[in-house]
């Protein structure tokens, strides 16, 4: 595929510290890369250099074969974005938002593009609505609607589900893998593990500007050696002596629950049809595997303790 964001050792320094420290990455065409990190990993700031609203200490990025320094008109007539922070005009209405943005942007948004853009995020029904009444999913999804506006190749959100409520993030997750569908590039930010293990073809973990590591989310679980558990609910000292005495490798939680990590997961079988055959009380027994998270945490972990050793 082609790389529509290419970023090459890039740095951003604030006051003699590196908000983005000599960062490498690109994100291909049509697809939705994640920036993930705890706050102060430099994604924000990532994006906004590659956005034009920063310029970069030093290294290079470009955005559809732009440089973010010297191109910025030329990126910004093919990009769209959601900031972390967006807030609707509370005395517009979606109809109205949304047609004014692309006049900002010297572009005439007629009302049937408008209403056309407002379809497409699911907002027909609310767009005489004024921007004070909507919910905030409504607002986020009225911030994508308008970050489309001009038909964008590369779309930018920042956090577009902080707040939200469950049924919200997945709607708008359902908008964002629509984005995608229709062969755009999605750059997304995101504190939530989840959402970029469901959404993201690729992540890069970020701590204090660094890339810690980048893949497919299934990539990571897998490379990180994390294994699938079986886990026996309230099997308790009785259930991890029987285990034990049958050779399987088990260890208990300090709320009675065993555990059994499975290296590979075509044992999987097998180890199952040992336990079945055990008998002592059980409350609940089932398997989860290794995700994103258990990546995260391990990675950003480490690189905290690391960290407190080094002070």
């Amino acid at each position: 595929m082609e790389a529509v964001i290419q970023v090459q050792d890039l740095v951003k320094t604030y006051d003699g510290l590196n908000a983005v420290d000599h960062l490498t990455l690109d994100v291909d065409q049509g697809t939705i890369f994640s920036l993930l990190g705890p706050n102060g990993a430099g994604k924000t700031t990532t994006v906004e250099i590659l956005e034009g609203l920063r310029s970069p200490t030093s290294g290079t990025a470009r955005v559809l074969g732009h440089d973010v320094r010297t191109e910025y008109g030329d990126i910004r007539a093919r990009v769209g974005t959601l900031p972390q922070d967006f807030e609707p005009f509370d005395r517009l209405t979606p109809l109205e938002a949304v047609r004014y943005w692309g006049s900002l942007f010297n572009r005439n948004v007629s009302q049937e593009d408008a209403r056309r853009l407002l379809a497409q995020v699911s907002l027909s029904e609310r767009s005489k609505v004024q921007g004070l009444r909507l919910s905030g999913g409504e607002k986020r999804k009225l911030g994508i609607a308008m970050s489309l506006v001009g038909e964008p190749e590369v779309v930018f959100l920042d956090e577009p589900t902080t707040g939200l409520d469950p049924k919200a993030r997945r709607d708008l997750w359902t908008l964002i893998r629509r984005l995608r569908s229709e062969g755009r590039t999605v750059l997304l930010t995101t504190h939530y593990l989840d959402e970029a293990e469901q959404l993201a073809d690729e992540v890069l973990i970020m701590h204090r500007g660094k890339a810690l590591a980048r893949g497919p989310p299934e990539e990571l679980v897998s490379q990180s050696g994390l294994l699938t558990t079986i886990v026996m609910r309230g099997a308790g000292p009785e259930g991890l002596g029987e285990l034990t005495r049958r050779g399987i490798p088990a260890e208990m939680e300090p709320d009675g629950d065993v555990l059994v990590r499975v290296a590979n997961p075509n044992e999987m079988r097998l180890v199952l049809a040992k336990l079945a055959s055990i008998q002592v009380p059980l409350k609940d027994m089932y398997t989860k595997r290794g995700t994103l998270e258990d990546v995260f945490l391990k990675l950003i972990g480490a690189k905290m303790e690391e960290g407190v050793l080094q002070e």
